[in-house]
């Protein structure tokens, strides 16, 4: 028996994606569900235009906070979520349409696979090709409580993998991915707190660089060219580098009022001692 399906599309501030996005679901969707988290830019006039949305608005918190609150809001009974910068390709839409005319019992949801993009250009290697859950039973899947990348907490067994990809257009200017990676990185390292990560000279010197071999050269993100140099070394510093940075911050970071690195009474001398042009005076 064929199941109706929701395509789930959390947003917020995607004017220059939703039309695409949405366009690109219509021809499997039953409901649009668009979940926004304060747009100000337009986005929900664009998919209002589009019709047959439905709008939810809430606050965002974190990425399994805000879909867990999202996902049982949807009309059916399988939920697909895709993100306002991701399309679905037309195999990836016949796909889905063939496991919903008769999804199998021990199925609760799929795998799908990701063709990603720089700044509209196709990465081949680099590691950002990846695959996530994406289409799930809505009563039998829910996020985890990470505050960014989170899973869905459901048995391996119980996941099937779909055919074709979704694709991804990660950044288009990188105004948005340092945007992005400002809230991101701060995100990651206070879970990395929560689990008792923490810092030091190797987390901080070695990561980074090793980070950077393993995407460039043994991942072989060589072969995307100049956009998968630029990947591999923002991977490398804000995946990395700016994350451990985070981590060192949380815990050796003194408070912006606790100012005394010297005592007072040193930087009275040092100052005493200092002529008016800076020059120091004879004792």
């Amino acid at each position: 028996m064929r199941q109706r399906l929701t395509v789930l599309i959390p947003c917020k501030n995607e004017r220059r994606n939703i039309r695409a996005c949405i366009e690109s679901v219509q021809g499997i969707a039953d409901e649009i569900l668009v979940a926004d988290s304060g747009s100000t830019d337009g986005t929900l006039e664009i998919a209002r235009q589009l019709g047959d949305c439905r709008m939810i608005e809430r606050e965002y918190v974190s990425q399994g906070d805000f879909l867990n609150w999202a996902i049982p809001q949807a009309a059916n009974s399988w939920v697909m979520i895709v993100d306002a910068d991701e399309r679905v390709t037309p195999k990836l839409a016949q796909n889905i349409r063939n496991v919903l005319a008769d999804p199998p019992e021990n199925r609760d949801g799929y795998w799908v696979s990701f063709q990603c993009f720089f700044m509209g250009h196709p990465l081949r290697f680099s590691r950002w090709n990846t695959d996530a859950i994406r289409l799930v039973r809505r009563d039998r899947c829910r996020y985890d409580k990470c505050r960014v990348h989170s899973e869905f907490c459901v048995e391996r067994n119980r996941l099937g993998k779909l055919r074709g990809k979704l694709l991804h257009y990660s950044y288009w200017t990188y105004d948005e991915y340092f945007r992005k990676y400002e809230q991101y990185t701060r995100l990651v390292a206070q879970d990395m707190w929560d689990r008792g990560k923490r810092t030091g000279f190797s987390g901080l010197l070695l990561r980074p660089f090793l980070r950077f071999f393993q995407l460039y050269v043994l991942r072989l993100g060589f072969l995307d060219g100049l956009a998968g140099l630029q990947v591999c070394m923002l991977t490398a510093f804000y995946n990395t580098f700016i994350k451990q940075g985070r981590l060192w911050e949380m815990e050796h970071s003194r408070r912006e009022a606790d100012s005394r690195i010297l005592a007072p009474s040193k930087l009275e001398n040092a100052s005493d001692s200092e002529a008016p042009d800076g020059r120091h005076q004879a004792a």
